[in-house]
C-alpha cells in the first residue's frame, strides 16, 4: 500500500476518534444537545433532542404575540396516534425540575400552545427546558428533550 495514502487514512482516523470523544465529553451518554438557534428579535427555537433511544427529536419554535408566547411543538419519529405529554420545566435536561407551565399534548408529533407570559416572563424564571413524554401511560420517560434560553 502506498505510504502517502497509509499517513492519509491514519490521520483520518486520528479525527474520527478525536470527533467522537469530543461530542460525548462532560454529557450524560443519552443527551448530546444541539445548538439552539434564535430565528427573529421575538421568537426562538429550540432543539428537542432524542432521549432514552426514543428515535423522536424536533423542534420548539416559541414566539412572542402580544405580551403571549406561542410554544410550537414539532416531532420528528412520533409513534403514529399516541399522545405525548410535554411541559415547561425547572432545571435543564440533566437535572428536570417541577413543571412550569403544561403544553398542548402533541398527537403525531405536533401541538400549539399560548402561554400566558412573554419572554421576559420567561426569562425571569431560568432556567427552564421543554421536554416530550412517551405517552400518557408512560409519562415517567422522557423522549426527547431541550433547554430554553432566552
Amino acid at each position: 500500500m502506498n505510504k502517502n495514502l497509509l499517513i492519509v487514512l491514519a490521520v483520518i482516523l486520528v479525527a474520527v476518534i478525536g470527533l467522537l470523544l469530543f461530542s460525548q465529553s462532560g454529557m450524560p451518554a443519552d443527551y448530546n444537545q444541539a445548538p439552539q438557534a434564535t430565528v427573529e428579535e421575538n421568537s426562538v427555537v429550540v432543539v428537542l433532542n432524542e432521549l432514552n433511544d426514543s428515535g423522536e427529536s424536533g423542534t420548539a419554535t416559541l414566539v412572542e404575540k402580544d405580551g403571549k408566547v406561542e410554544v410550537t411543538v414539532d416531532m420528528l419519529g412520533a409513534p403514529a396516534g399516541v399522545v405525548q405529554p410535554s411541559h415547561i420545566h425547572t432545571g435543564d435536561c440533566a437535572n428536570t425540575g417541577a413543571v412550569v407551565y403544561p403544553l398542548e399534548f402533541p398527537t403525531d408529533g405536533q401541538a400549539v400552545t399560548t402561554l400566558p407570559v412573554g419572554f421576559d416572563e420567561l426569562k425571569a424564571q431560568q432556567p427552564l427546558l421543554i421536554n416530550v413524554h412517551k405517552s400518557t401511560t408512560l409519562a415517567s420517560v422522557y423522549v426527547s428533550c431541550g433547554e430554553l434560553e432566552l
